[in-house]
């Protein structure tokens, strides 16, 4: 496997484990894609979305062209770290990290899904913590946002959880209908006073030298 930073990453809880998303890791979940276990109703996400495919060898074909088109994105100011989430030893989910200008102005946005079989566990907060941990602990972030479809209860429980203020709403269209978003926002100050001592980054310093950090 290719030495390559933004793959070589790993953050640690005493749940879960985030596991940079090599073509090998994606390929353990390709039977969730193909499955259609990646959805939930009421529809959680915007357009465009290769998960509303609805042939499965369509939808993973799309939603492996989009990882890699993420994968290939990559500056210091925009990229996109892809993680696969790893339980048991068992790949349940995917949890990205997002930047834009993150140069200039140190912020972040998180995305992530769970297989329909282990949903209800936890396992959402523990994930976006995870992925929070590695951006302000790891990677000198000073905010972080998310939304969510006022509808999506499970996603706007996590952010409310973990800190997050809510930042206005916003309309989208999921499966070509109009809908509304959540949006949320978390501070550095904020995300100080949720900071967890049991979380252990892997991987890092190669990845702040990519993106001028040190």
């Amino acid at each position: 496997m290719l030495d390559y930073a933004p793959l070589q990453i790993r953050v640690v809880t005493p749940r879960l484990e985030l596991v940079g998303a090599t073509d090998e890791m994606l390929a353990k979940l390709v039977p969730l894609v193909e499955g259609g276990k990646t959805f939930a109703e009421p529809a959680p996400y915007d357009d465009p979305m290769p998960f509303y495919e609805s042939d499965p060898e369509a939808r993973v074909h799309e939603w492996l062209r989009s990882r890699w088109r993420g994968r290939a994105t990559f500056s210091p100011s925009q990229f996109r770290l892809s993680f696969v989430v790893v339980v048991d030893g068992e790949a349940v989910g995917m949890q990205d990290l997002i930047a834009e200008k993150f140069d200039a102005c140190g912020t972040v946005l998180t995305f992530s899904w769970l297989s329909t079989d282990v949903r209800r566990r936890g396992l959402g907060t523990e994930m976006r913590s995870a992925v929070l941990h590695l951006a302000f602990a790891g990677l000198d972030a000073q905010e972080a946002s998310s939304d969510a479809f006022v509808d999506n209860l499970g996603s706007n429980r996590v952010s409310e959880l973990l800190g997050y203020e809510k930042n206005g709403v916003e309309w989208d269209t999921r499966r070509g209908e109009p809908a509304i978003l959540q949006r949320w926002r978390l501070t550095r100050r904020n995300w100080e006073g949720h900071r967890r001592d049991d979380i252990r980054l892997h991987g890092v310093p190669a990845m702040r030298r990519l993106i001028g950090r040190d």
